[in-house]
């Protein structure tokens, strides 16, 4: 069989092989964002996600709520891809090999099949990436205006670990009472989406 530009008549085995090879380039790139530094995406965002934000919605400063989501959700989207990706390709052969043998297409494999039986590594790498986005501090710092304001989407707005990370040096007292009482407050949430997430895990195992 005669090989097109279009790539429609390629062997099955060439085919699998380009296919291999552009997943280990993908791997690769996703591996290299989930090891940047947070502090590169707070720069990146400073110089190009705020003067957007700014631009598209007509505002005096686009150091807002609106830009600390957008850099926070690019962010950890790296991570969460990453650890996703690893717990599908921890799962057996068989179990996909198995569907498309039943005449499952390879859409109705990866929805019914793979992604439940990966359900709980794809949690875990919900869990870790909203963990660092609830303990970041310097990315949120650089786009978020760090002004205390009441909360706003295209307000400047201050982080709880903006402030523990900002104001713990110097604080004393009462200040550092009220530092310490944050960081219990995000350790506390954190715990429990920890526990919620193990709960669902649990009764959906049970249910099936």
């Amino acid at each position: 069989m005669l090989e097109s530009q279009s790539g429609f008549w390629l062997p099955y085995t060439w085919q699998k092989a380009r296919k291999v090879k552009q997943k280990k380039v993908l791997s690769a790139l996703i591996q290299l964002l989930a090891g940047i530094p947070s502090v590169v995406y707070g720069l990146v965002g400073m110089l190009v996600i705020v003067p957007a934000v700014r631009s598209i919605f007509h505002l005096s400063d686009g150091a807002c709520l609106f830009s600390a989501i957008i850099v926070l959700s690019i962010m950890i989207l790296p991570t969460v891809i990453s650890m996703s990706l690893s717990a599908i390709e921890s799962l057996p052969k068989a179990q996909e090999e198995g569907s498309l043998a039943l005449g499952a297409t390879s859409e109705e494999t990866l929805i019914k099949v793979v992604l439940p039986a990966a359900s709980d590594g794809i949690a875990a790498a919900v869990v870790l990436g909203a963990g660092r986005v609830i303990g970041e501090a310097v990315a949120v710092m650089m786009v978020a205006g760090n002004a205390s304001n009441m909360p706003g989407l295209f307000e400047s707005v201050r982080f709880l670990t903006t402030a523990v990370s900002s104001e713990m040096s110097y604080a004393s007292g009462l200040q550092l009472q009220a530092l310490f009482s944050i960081a219990l407050v995000l350790f506390a949430f954190i715990m429990m989406l920890n526990v919620l997430l193990n709960h669902i895990l649990k009764r959906k195992k049970g249910a099936c």
